[in-house]
């Protein structure tokens, strides 16, 4: 990324057709005052914003469990997950998609799971939970990496699924056709893609994570590893081998690979997944909330390894805050400042640069991307006159924004060309916030 002043872009039919700096405006031209390419969330459970916010609770005084940590929580959710309907999950994923995209996301990896009705059993249109997420992609315009979850089992070696799995539980015959009707499905949505998800080594067993990588074809495959501590233990029970080491062993992982969480990796790991040129799913916010751990960014980095960044839960959608949170986790455990920082440029540029890039290449984005001649016209515009940027110049506008500031230094939006963001608020906010409000009346009655 190199910046210019004076910028002047064409766009038509959804791309930047032309792109001159150091030039007067036209009459009739839009000013801003700083544009930016719209960042990618590499992994999102839409559905997952109606429960913000409902699980702060410890989780003796809910259920009587204890420990309260990442599967107690999981108990909580898969109980709300028992009450949604199709129009439900449009309805909560398209409030999501809309602070996305207030808050300077452009584009999303849906890791869709709940595919089935309240009884497991599958719905007479086998693709109508995905085409509900495409649905809530087409109504607030933000860019979709739609990925179904192949769930298959409860544990490692292929243990029976729990009741509370039921909506999730596919077999091989179906996830295809699932992904087929998937892929019809988005056909109308501009430049969005399909992937696999195998969910993870303990709800696949490795003849069934083989054949989804084997549906992939050159679209991205995202898979969960290594994100508790328990996972881990019961992955060495099974198979003598930590999650990440056994799939760097038994599968070809490479740069169409996204590894969410990776949050607990040995040296040996680390640098095994940095040399893949994978990109490691980083959800800071999310890891926080849920007690998962902190991923080792700086060694990975130094390593040479990529990254995204994924909102999961959807707890609070605000990508400086994600990026942020990333950095901050890093200087807890170093006790220094400006960990992922490099000689060369500053932590912000660091922190955007790198989560930009790696979740273009997460996401499977083929082509021209960014800020140039051909590419998707994802942007997004910052405030100028907002306090938090007054006075800063280049690499510190970055810098300002995710440290100081947040979604409230967001303008505009463009997705595809469209302005879907002004003033920063979408321009179907308050039309999907009341469909959002009465779901939740319904689900929380």
């Amino acid at each position: 990324m190199t910046w210019a002043e004076r910028v002047r872009l064409e766009i038509r039919n959804g791309r930047i057709t032309h792109l001159e700096a150091d030039c007067d405006p036209a009459p009739d031209d839009e000013r801003h005052g700083l544009a930016l390419p719209g960042l990618p969330n590499v992994h999102s459970h839409g559905f997952q914003r109606g429960m913000a916010g409902l699980t702060e609770r410890h989780a003796t005084e809910i259920s009587g469990s204890k420990p309260d940590n990442f599967w107690s929580w999981r108990e909580l959710m898969y109980r709300f997950v028992d009450r949604l309907g199709p129009d439900d999950l449009e309805a909560l994923t398209a409030q999501a998609y809309v602070e996305m995209l207030e808050s300077g996301t452009t584009r999303v990896g849906e890791f869709h799971y709940l595919h089935h009705g309240p009884d497991g059993r599958g719905y007479s249109n086998l693709a109508e939970m995905a085409e509900r997420v495409v649905a809530a992609a087409a109504t607030t315009g933000i860019g979709l990496t739609l990925l179904p979850v192949l769930y298959c089992h409860s544990g490692f070696g292929g243990t029976a699924a729990t009741a509370g799995q039921r909506r999730f539980i596919n077999e091989l015959d179906s996830y295809a056709q699932l992904l087929d009707r998937s892929r019809a499905a988005v056909v109308e949505l501009p430049d969005a893609n399909v992937g696999v998800a195998p969910h993870s080594l303990r709800a696949t067993t490795p003849a069934q994570l083989r054949a989804a990588v084997e549906l992939a074809g050159e679209g991205p495959i995202h898979i969960h590893v290594a994100e508790q501590i328990g996972e881990v233990e019961a992955c060495v029970a099974w198979s003598g081998q930590r999650p990440a080491a056994w799939l760097l062993d038994h599968e070809a992982v490479s740069a169409q690979w996204c590894l969410i969480h990776a949050t607990h990796l040995d040296d040996a790991e680390l640098q095994a997944f940095a040399r893949t040129g994978a990109v490691a799913g980083l959800c800071p916010i999310t890891e926080a909330n849920l007690g998962d751990g902190i991923f080792r960014a700086h060694e990975f980095l130094a390593a040479g390894g990529r990254f995204g960044i994924g909102s999961d839960s959807n707890l609070l959608l605000d990508a400086a805050q994600e990026l942020r949170a990333l950095e901050y986790s890093q200087r807890l455990t170093t006790r220094a400042r400006n960990v992922l920082a490099s000689e060369m440029h500053s932590t912000g540029r660091r922190l955007f640069e790198g989560s930009w890039s790696g979740g273009v290449q997460a996401l499977g984005l083929p082509g021209e991307v960014g800020l140039k001649q051909g590419a998707p016209a994802d942007i997004v515009s910052l405030d100028r006159d907002h306090p938090t940027l007054v006075e800063r110049q280049h690499d510190a506008l970055l810098d300002s924004w995710i440290f100081a500031g947040g979604h409230n230094v967001v303008d505009c939006v463009w997705r595809y060309g469209r302005k879907v963001v002004s003033g920063g608020r979408h321009i179907a906010r308050e039309a999907i916030a009341a469909r959002y409000r009465q779901s939740l009346q319904k689900l929380l009655a």
